[in-house]
């Protein structure tokens, strides 16, 4: 898609600091961190959100062990009560969504303890 900003970063017309890229999918880190660890993961293949990616099973299942392998890869696999990532992924704009290219976000580097406290 032309004007998709990450099919731009994809395509390596936007710069970005890529953290790992495979045949599928690739990962860089998000420009307004959220947490000490923010990396987003895309699918090459251009597909709105998850809801659009969700029709190609096999796409869907690559994308999250794209992003569990570089989850693993950034030192963020559990090892004990107070290690492990966050996957999220935003589905429309009223989820906060707001480049519409499929992307997971993988968040680590803190706790995120529901409910907070």
């Amino acid at each position: 898609m032309s004007n998709c900003l990450f099919c731009s970063i994809i395509a390596g017309d936007i710069p970005a600091d890529v953290v790992a890229r495979t045949e599928h999918s690739l990962a860089f880190r998000d420009i307004d961190p959220q947490a000490p660890v923010h990396v987003l993961v895309v699918p090459l293949q251009h597909s709105a959100d998850v809801s659009e990616l969700s029709a190609d099973h096999e796409a869907t299942g690559q994308l999250m062990a794209d992003a569990a392998s570089v989850a693993r890869e950034l030192g963020l696999a559990p090892q004990g009560d107070q290690s492990g990532f966050r996957l999220v992924l935003n589905t429309g704009a009223g989820a906060g969504q707001s480049v519409f290219h499929t992307h997971v976000h993988i968040l680590g580097g803190r706790d995120f303890l529901w409910p907070p406290g």
